[in-house]
Formats: C-alpha cells, structure tokens, sequence
C-alpha cells in the first residue's frame, strides 16, 4: 500500500538515523533526520488517517527536527559530542555550560528580533535632509559625537538616551532616522515596528521587549529606532487590554527602570500624534522635537533634490517661485509634485502626433553625440514629422526636458495632505513639551 511504503520509508530513516546518532556519525545522522522529516510530512500530508494519527506523526517531527538542530548546533561549534537526548545529568551540565547558559525560549525570541537590525545602511547623509538643522543637532549630539568622542560624555556629562521626533506626516521624520543609521556607522541600528513586538501569546510581548532591549545592550552603542511609537506607547487607560497594559509597562521599566542599564542604548520614536502618549513615556523621551512643516528655503532645496539629475530647464526663479507657492505642502507632497512632473514629458512622448529630428547626444552613451535624435513636436513645427511613439527607434527617442509649466500642471493637481486642526495641536503639544525642529 501507499502510504505503508512513505511511513515505513520514514520509519526506516529515522530507525538508521538513530544508530548513526549513537555511533557519532552526527554529519550522516543530521542528513538522515532531515531526510526521515520530510517524509513524515509527506505521509500527513497525502496518507495518514484520521486526526490522531497525524498527531502522533507531528509530535515525533517535532522530537527528530529538534535533535537534528542540536547535532546542527554542535558541529557548527566544531564540539565533537552533541548534548544526547537521554544523557547523564553530569553530560547535560557540561552541555548547559557550553550553551553559555542560553535559555532556548530567550533565544527563540533574540532570533525573531534579528530582523529588525538594519544590516544594510540605507545611504542617507545629512544633507540629503533639507532644513531641520536643531533636529539634526540634537541627533549629532546624541548619536554620533558620544561615539566619536567617549572621553567627552563621562561623569555627569552624558548623552540623551531618549529623542521623540513629531510633526506632521511626511516632513522627514522617518528620513532623519534613516540618516542617523547611515551616519552611526558603529552602532547597530534596530527599526522596529509593532509588530514585531506584539505577540497572540500571553506573556511573550514583553518578553519580546525585554529581549530587545537585552539585544541592544548586547551590541550597544545602539539606537532602537520605533515608528509610530503612538501605536504601541498610547495613554493607559482602564478600557484597554491587558497584554497592551503590560507592553507599556516593560517599555517604561526597560527605558528607565531600577536595574537597568541604558548607557550607549537610545531609543528614537516617531509619531504624529504625539498627544497620545502616555505622560510617563513621554517623560522617558527626553528631548521632544517638533519636525514641522518646511520653510520656504527647504521647499526650495527639496525640488532641487528630487528633481536631482533628470533633464530640466528649470531655473533658480522657477524653483523659487515653486517654493513660493507651495506653502503648507509637506515633503512627502512635494515629492509627489516632483515625481508626476518628471512623468509629464513621458506623457508627452505617448500623446504625440509629430516628432522632429535634434541633434543631442545619445540616450546610451551620452559622450556620443547624434545628428538624428526624435523629440516630441507641435504639427506646426518646422521639420515636423507625422507619426507616434510607436514608429520611434528606441535608440533614437531624444528624452524631452521637465518645463516649468509641467511643474505647474502638477502642482495644480496635487494638494497638500496636512491638516490644518492637526497641525494646531502639533503646535500646541510643542509649546507644552517639546522644543523646535
């Protein structure tokens, strides 16, 4: 029968696995394991029988796949006796010591957060950040000069251990962290978000919080950077949950609680609601930057960055006057300005009827330059050829410039996407806590 042949292949596997166990051929023993597994999955999958049988099947997975983490572990290490499921008391100490005394559940839950360590540096200096000089100021001050100059923060000298950034959305909050992982270059950098610490298990979401201020500690200095802090750190309150109480909690003891040790940690939040906060969390940030909306200057030198290399013939008056007019527009919205402008003269080349011959250099190899280059036209262009994009050599399509008036066109469809009501309580929580951006 079928499945009798994929069980007692199974079966056998783990029967061969087993003698290699006790033999100490741990390499051939892991591949038999892994081999049996796989097998005993496919006979849950496809023959067993009944619920109970699949059970049975899924408990003894379980029990293999964990003995063949533990020879995994061990050859890793290069010890040659891997800690034997049925060994003697004294066996399993010396295991335990070799283990560095790791509690298995901790390490579980070290492995999860892992991924919230940004390894690859997201490339974003400080001058790609327009305006916001006290924010990066206080962010100097905080992140990179205590790593630059320890000698400097000693006695009761020393660096801030908690920032809140608020404001608007899209003024650049987020991108400023961003900077300060590129610019710490020696400190490990943890983006977490909720959900990485909110868990459907009772108990283990502030155990996941501790464990990630357990981590930081480990590879301090480091910088644990939570986006909208609002969502996990909002004001308590007798209607709400009890798993939401405790996450709270463990965040204000492990931000600043007896015990604790918080030197080379500091923990960035971001929100834009800031009045949510709870009062001792807010206490815990402290310093309390206000990331408003850009002035006109930083308008100015945001249009210049996102409109960046692409061809253009805006001038210093154009850009200025697009500053001018943007008022109340965040960032984020002029970003969007910038990129629907930069697609107008791809919507040109789709909506023309007449393309003219220009001489340019060549969209493959810029130093070469070409008599027969196509661009876009009006009919009653002189030299003005009737035919659509479709007819057009793909190495011939001269790139048609950004205008002033594609900018224009852009900007009257794009509105700005900041509330004036927010913005009054931004303003006025800036007053209350917080200090200017």
């Amino acid at each position: 029968m079928a499945s009798g042949t994929t069980l007692q292949k199974a079966i056998d596997l783990v029967t061969k696995a087993t003698e290699e166990d006790r033999n100490q051929n741990y390499a051939e023993a892991l591949r038999l394991y892994e081999h049996g597994v796989e097998y005993f999955l496919h006979a849950i999958k496809y023959e067993a029988q009944g619920e109970k049988a699949k059970e049975s099947i899924r408990a003894k997975c379980v029990q293999y796949l964990e003995r063949a983490e533990k020879i995994k572990e061990s050859i890793k290490k290069g010890k040659k006796k891997p800690v034997l499921d049925g060994g003697s008391k004294e066996d399993k100490k010396n295991s335990d010591s070799d283990e560095d005394d790791d509690d298995p559940e901790k390490k579980k839950l070290q492995t999860k957060l892992e991924g919230a360590i940004v390894v690859e540096k997201p490339h974003v200096k400080w001058s790609d950040v327009a305006g916001l000089d006290a924010a990066k100021e206080a962010l100097k001050e905080a992140v990179i000069l205590p790593i630059r100059f320890p000698h400097l923060f000693s006695g009761k000298r020393v660096p801030w251990k908690g920032i809140l950034l608020f404001g608007p959305p899209g003024t650049g909050k987020s991108y400023l962290a961003k900077a300060v992982a590129t610019e710490a270059n020696n400190s490990t950098f943890f983006s977490v978000s909720s959900s990485d610490l909110v868990s459907k298990w009772l108990g283990e979401s502030e155990k996941l919080v501790r464990n990630l201020f357990e981590l930081a500690r480990a590879h301090k200095p480091s910088i644990i950077f939570i986006d909208e802090v609002d969502s996990l750190c909002s004001s308590r309150s007798d209607n709400e949950s009890e798993s939401a109480r405790r996450i709270k909690t463990e965040f204000l003891v492990q931000m600043q609680g007896v015990g604790h040790d918080t030197e080379g940690i500091l923990v960035l939040g971001a929100t834009n609601i800031p009045w949510v906060l709870d009062a001792a969390i807010r206490r815990r940030f402290e310093k309390r930057i206000y990331i408003p909306l850009p002035e006109e200057h930083a308008r100015a030198t945001m249009f210049k960055i996102h409109l960046g290399n692409t061809r253009n013939v805006l001038t210093e008056e154009d850009i200025k006057e697009l500053a001018m007019n943007t008022e109340g527009y965040s960032g984020a919205d002029i970003s969007i300005v910038v990129r629907d402008a930069l697609m107008q003269p791809v919507r040109k080349v789709q909506t023309a009827t007449h393309f003219k011959k220009i001489r340019g250099p060549s969209p493959k190899d810029p130093n070469v330059i070409m008599d027969d280059l196509l661009i876009p036209c009006s009919p009653g262009d002189p030299g003005a050829m009737e035919m659509t994009w479709m007819e057009v050599d793909g190495d011939k399509l001269a790139e048609p410039p950004v205008t002033m008036n594609d900018m224009l066109r852009s900007l009257a469809t794009s509105k700005p996407t900041v509330n004036d009501e927010d913005l009054v309580k931004l303003e006025k929580f800036m007053k209350d806590f917080g200090q200017e951006g």
